[in-house]
């Protein structure tokens, strides 16, 4: 393990005497692209919920670039540049698509019109630059998850977390969401973990998977290491599942 990075030692949580994480250690290292994957409940948003500062984990710690975190901070969690997105999107319906990034921007000190052509900006790169004057109840599903990509990526991330990118979205969507998140990584010089159940989209674009159910990581590794574990196989893929 490298000083560097975003880096979880021994992470357990616990709501009302339920073990929802367990001893839990992993590493989002400078520069890749890693997936957190297991079955609903298995406790995954839970440590991206750690790992961004939104929940104390009741013991463990976290460190980003070599600097332990204090016990709960989102806020200095976003000052060190981690930055996630959320499973509900949750646009503000009444806004366009615009003024939904826009929010994220001047909500940092950016001025309204230097926030509305960083919005375009980046609605435009993510392929949605037609819809910025759209309201944000007038969006497909697939179109409402870029919007809040786009917002996450306007908070300038070098840690950025995924929580369930493709929930939604066609394998045409996922695919082509893959091949976004692979250049956004280059593009913004920032470091990304996926928390997904689309087995193929992460398998395609990460280097290593950590895999948890019960709250445990059971396994650790490569795509192809994680994929031939038959523990894994029979209980997410099924035995039949072709990569």
């Amino acid at each position: 393990m490298t000083e560097s990075g975003l880096r979880a030692e021994n992470i357990s949580v616990h709501f009302s005497g339920v073990q929802a994480l367990s001893d839990v250690s992993l590493e989002l290292a400078t520069g890749e692209i890693i997936g957190l994957v297991g079955p609903n409940g298995a406790g995954k948003t839970t440590m991206v919920n750690v790992l961004s500062g939104f929940q104390r984990p009741h013991e463990g710690r976290i460190t980003l670039d070599g600097a332990s975190a204090p016990a709960q901070s989102a806020d200095w969690y976003a000052r060190g540049g981690v930055v996630r997105s959320f499973q509900a999107v949750r646009l503000f319906r009444g806004l366009t698509v615009s003024e939904n990034v826009e929010a994220a921007l001047t909500g940092r000190g950016m001025g309204r019109r230097a926030a509305r052509h960083r919005a375009v900006e980046l609605l435009g790169y993510l392929g949605i630059g037609d819809k910025v004057d759209l309201l944000g109840d007038g969006l497909s599903y697939g179109d409402e998850r870029r919007v809040g990509l786009a917002r996450a990526l306007a908070l300038a991330p070098r840690y950025l977390l995924l929580d369930e990118p493709a929930a939604g979205m066609t394998l045409a969507e996922a695919e082509e969401l893959g091949e976004q998140i692979t250049q956004i990584r280059s593009d913004f010089a920032c470091s990304i973990m996926l928390i997904e159940h689309n087995m193929r989209l992460v398998t395609a674009i990460c280097a290593r998977l950590h895999v948890l159910s019960g709250g445990r990581v059971i396994d650790a590794g490569s795509p192809e290491k994680v994929m031939a574990n038959p523990q894994f196989r029979s209980a997410y893929l099924g035995e039949d599942y072709q990569a």
